[in-house]
């Protein structure tokens, strides 16, 4: 195997014997070989949509098979095989409907012909071994790189135009580009200036798709407020419920009320205490642990069973593993797997199991801080500005991981000034999310914005802001200090250099799949840098 996809890759290179991730070769291979039907696919999809053969079914299909290789989704062989043979039966669907309406259906390339003609996982993932996918994109290291720079932009888009269709909310143009971009990491002669331009698209075509996640979540949910979370418990039955999705949440918290258990969020679930549709449940009570890496410390001490949406799932230990459910497009071998959102098992654990048997407290946060919050109080905080009594902003958050160097961004938000301003999201905010930083002026210091789902509100607050003063949002007042893992982050990054966002500090390393001449362009057209030491990098930005 080999994949440097995520930040926490062996050596800063690629993880070749396991994914430090957990994902053994077997399964890496079988994603691979995943990535290469879809790549067929494509090829008739896009020629479908020239003659305007558009397939819902097959447009979900692909967003939510993109999904399934991100890291940290799926880790169960068996899945894999039937996703494989499934992107080959719908590829030969939408060959047939080409052909019928006159279109090309002679493609030369082998993924346009490949056939998975086993049910064994083992068969197939040799198959996708000898592909050696990432290394066989170019022969050119710089197009090499710009083409995984979109693979993993793409396994970002797909996660966040998944979770929007959920909701309802969809757009066909956003599998239109994955049908593109997949297709475009076939060519054997795409220049630099082409390479680049797909990045930026893929950066576009991801600020479409988590504008639709918002309308879905605050359409659905209504827009989040500010909320106070309880960090401890309450004697009861309980359930814990770990990953992104705000349905799967709901569909939990409908199946048990009025059945004596609380439920309680856990990593990015967090911020949905500030929907009010949610949060009207009376059992949907407080927050358990802090952000995934740290699931294997923390979960042993959860007495009831654990529900997973979405990604961000670890390795289970045997002294939990049998009270771990598994949801959607989540799996891990020998874990039970929902497939119909019937939690009746999960209630039945927990009704079964003590639950807390004593009161804790320990204390709380505010959620709920997203766009139509923050711009309710737009005119406070720009006479904050204008009076000096607000210097500067910081965003700081991203995706959180257990690679050493982490905390970088503890001691980042520690040193702040008191008269900064520090907006969060996603996990990494784990790293100081429960920091009494005090107020300005009556407005919290820091500000959770929500999930990395959420980073469209960021991008309105900072447009909005810009706006207001006339100028644009790199002349604003606001430092970008992200940390990133997994391909959401990528996607989300992509989003903001074709937004023309400049001066954006990264880390804590750089990802592996960029290049040194692509490095240089994003250091010269974006000014993108490394994170350096907190001091170092607050001196810089303040002065």
């Amino acid at each position: 195997m080999f994949c440097n996809q995520c930040e926490q890759t062996a050596k800063g290179t690629g993880c070749t014997i396991v994914g430090v991730c957990g994902k053994n070769e077997e399964v890496a291979d079988l994603q691979d070989l995943l990535t290469h039907a879809l790549q067929g696919l494509s090829l008739y999809a896009l020629e479908g949509r020239k003659l305007a053969i558009i397939d819902d079914a097959t447009d979900l299909f692909v967003l939510e098979a993109i999904f399934s290789t991100l890291t940290n989704v799926d880790f169960d062989p068996d899945r894999f095989v039937a996703l494989i043979k499934r992107a080959v039966e719908l590829r030969e669907a939408m060959k047939a409907k080409v052909g019928a309406k006159g279109g090309a259906t002679s493609f030369n390339q082998p993924q346009a012909t490949f056939i998975a003609t086993t049910d064994s996982a083992v068969e197939l993932a040799a198959q996708g071994k000898a592909l050696r996918l990432l290394e066989n994109l170019d022969t050119d290291i710089n197009i090499r790189s710009l083409k995984q720079t979109v693979l993993f932009g793409l396994k970002g888009i797909a996660a966040y135009a998944d979770h929007a269709a959920i909701l309802g909310q969809k757009d066909p143009a956003i599998a239109a580009f994955c049908y593109e971009a997949l297709t475009a990491l076939l060519s054997s002669d795409l220049t630099l200036d082409q390479g680049v331009a797909l990045v930026m698209k893929a950066g576009e075509t991801n600020l479409r798709a988590m504008e639709l996640l918002d309308a879905g979540n605050t359409g659905t949910y209504g827009h989040p407020a500010p909320t106070p979370v309880p960090l401890g418990h309450r004697k009861n039955k309980c359930i814990l419920i770990s990953g992104h999705d705000l349905h799967d949440l709901e569909m939990l918290l409908m199946q048990t009320e009025g059945k004596g258990i609380d439920i309680y969020t856990h990593g990015e679930m967090l911020p949905c205490h500030g929907y009010p549709k949610l949060k009207k449940y009376p059992h949907f009570y407080g927050h358990f642990g802090t952000a995934w890496q740290n699931q294997q410390k923390e979960f042993p001490n959860f007495p009831g069973p654990i529900l997973f949406t979405t990604n961000c799932i670890q390795k289970p230990r045997d002294d939990y593993k049998d009270r771990v459910f598994t949801n959607g497009l989540v799996g891990w071998p020998g874990v039970k797997h929902i497939d119909n959102k019937d939690y009746s098992a999960v209630v039945d654990m927990a009704l079964a199991m003590p639950g807390f048997t004593d009161e804790l407290d320990n204390g709380q946060v505010l959620v709920g801080f997203a766009r139509n919050t923050v711009l309710g109080v737009a005119d406070k905080v720009i006479d904050a500005i204008k009076a000096k009594a607000i210097r500067h902003f910081f965003l700081v958050g991203g995706c959180d991981g257990a690679k050493p160097g982490r905390d970088y961004f503890t001691r980042f938000v520690e040193q702040i000034p008191n008269d900064c301003m520090v907006l969060t999201l996603a996990c990494g905010k784990f790293r100081f999310f429960d920091k009494q930083m005090g107020d300005i002026g009556g407005i919290p210091r820091l500000l959770d914005v929500g999930q990395c789902n959420d980073a469209y509100s960021a991008i309105q607050i900072a447009v909005a802001l810009a706006k207001a003063f006339d100028c644009s949002v790199n002349d604003l007042p606001l430092s970008l200090v992200l940390s990133w893992y997994e391909q959401k982050a990528v996607a989300i990054l992509l989003t903001l250099l074709y937004l023309g966002i400049k001066d954006i500090r990264l880390g804590p390393s750089l990802p592996a799949f960029i290049s040194p001449a692509v490095l240089e362009f994003l250091v010269k057209t974006f000014d993108i840098k490394p994170v350096d030491t907190p001091e170092a990098d607050l001196k810089a930005i303040l002065g």
